[in-house]
């Protein structure tokens, strides 16, 4: 099959800062959240790498811009480091060494007709927020966020149009606080709540002083909805996909695009007694300041179906007491990651933020394939054969095509990552890069096969997939 692609269509790739940079330069107290997890707990990254190198994307970011030139990328999303930009967060002291870091990855970005999109935060809460503060429990730290969002623009905005204020807000506190998976390890549901409320307002507060700014650009946040399916159609099932969305999709789709947190879910918050603090203006905050456009991270479904079980009472809520999670029989997976591949959840996710979120303009921010020992598939020139990788980026880039001529608003495709990078725990195990990282090496940079074929595409504008 081949389909064409739109001229204006994004084809673009992301990373985040702390999964590229690296600690070269860093100053002492500049350690993120992700910085403390990893010294805190060096065991739990895969064969210990983590951020102190990354792909020292500090001293290499010319090569990785060279790369996108050559394979004809539109737009390279990645992030400011927030624990970096600043010596003092309570001062707002901008490390001018690292903030002219960012200005020449701009400006090189720009020269190699990239054009770059920036997130203001990508896990990359400053530890000294996190220990002075309790993090996003406290509302002095949406202060403190809100000024480094304006500082931020001030400084970029004038070459940067494209905007996030986060990526995957909900991510930190649940593996935390929620699920308790994650150093601290503190499970605590109402300080689940507090952040994500927290992150909702500092949103709609950012995109408020990105406005008064008249910027010549736009402001959004990255999303990572689960697509969610029910097991089955019965009252049961359909109801545990219903309320697994409510906590964990629209807790901040609705109050990003709509302006106000779903009302159902504000019952069941108050029912389990996690009902965030808040006062009204908050809300009227939110409900001025929705976002321009969306960001969306989709990888794989969310299969659910009734709870089979009692909730032990004797443990703290979780919303787990509604669902259970489901894996569809015979359904294909990506064996490395535990993950089912349905390439379809791109359609449907476009067909609903047509039908539900006012066709808001909207692109995929993230989707890629992570493989781990992908040496296995070298050839004799060192060149990864990664047909898998092919595959499956074209399988998702023809559903969004199919979204698109069915009405969808979605601007493109950016894949992750542009180059292998670190992820928390899963550190190397697993690549994800049209450009392979060669840690044995230097850090080598070396084109992969899915590299080529990218750029192939992006300068015929078609897609070929198997029918």
């Amino acid at each position: 099959m081949i389909q064409n692609i739109p001229k204006d269509f994004i084809l673009g790739a992301a990373s985040s800062a702390w999964q590229t940079e690296g600690w070269q330069g860093k100053k002492e107290g500049q350690d993120s959240y992700l910085d403390s997890w990893y010294k805190e707990e060096y065991f739990v990254w895969h064969e210990g790498y983590g951020p102190d190198v990354a792909t020292n994307f500090m001293e290499k970011y010319q090569e990785d811009i060279d790369h996108m030139q050559e394979i004809g990328l539109t737009h390279y999303r990645t992030s400011i480091n927030w624990s970096r930009f600043f010596t003092d967060y309570e001062s707002l002291t901008v490390d001018e060494d690292y903030a002219k870091h960012i200005s020449d990855m701009i400006d090189a970005l720009i020269k190699a007709g990239v054009e770059p999109m920036l997130c203001l935060e990508h896990y990359e809460l400053p530890a000294y927020l996190l220990e002075t503060y309790d993090g996003w429990s406290s509302k002095k730290v949406v202060e403190l966020f809100t000024n480094y969002a304006e500082i931020a623009f001030e400084r970029y905005a004038d070459r940067v149009k494209n905007w996030f204020v986060f990526n995957e807000p909900v991510v930190v506190q649940t593996r935390v606080y929620l699920d308790a998976i994650r150093w601290p390890h503190e499970q605590d549901t109402k300080k689940w709540m507090q952040w994500n409320h927290h992150k909702v307002l500092a949103t709609a507060k950012a995109v408020e002083v990105y406005r008064k700014g008249n910027y010549d650009g736009r402001i959004g946040t990255i999303l990572n909805p689960e697509v969610t399916y029910a097991r089955s159609s019965s009252e049961a099932d359909q109801k545990a996909a219903h309320i697994f969305d409510l906590f964990f999709n629209r807790v901040f789709l609705d109050p990003a695009v709509k302006g106000v947190y779903p009302e159902e879910l504000i019952e069941l918050l108050k029912k389990h007694e996690i009902l965030f603090d808040h006062d009204e203006e908050e809300l009227a905050i939110i409900k001025r300041n929705t976002v321009d456009y969306l960001g969306i991270n989709l990888y794989f479904p969310k299969r659910v179906q009734a709870p089979k079980h009692a909730w032990n009472s004797e443990t703290p809520f979780h919303p787990e007491q509604y669902y259970d999670s489901f894996e569809l029989p015979g359904r294909r997976m990506n064996k490395s990651r535990g993950w089912e591949i349905y390439p379809k959840l791109m359609f449907d996710m476009a067909m609903r933020i047509k039908e539900e979120y006012n066709n808001i303009p909207w692109l995929i921010t993230e989707n890629g394939m992570g493989i781990e020992q992908e040496e296995r598939f070298m050839d004799d020139k060192g060149t990864v054969q990664d047909e898998y990788r092919i595959e499956f980026l074209g399988e998702h880039i023809s559903w969004l095509l199919k979204a698109v001529e069915a009405g969808s608003s979605c601007e493109g495709y950016m894949l992750w990552a542009f180059t292998d990078c670190v992820s928390p725990m899963n550190a190397f195990k697993n690549r994800y890069g049209l450009v392979r990282i060669d840690i044995e090496n230097d850090l080598n940079r070396s084109m992969k096969q899915s590299g080529y074929w990218y750029k192939e595409m992006i300068e015929n504008r078609r897609l070929e997939t198997k029918d």
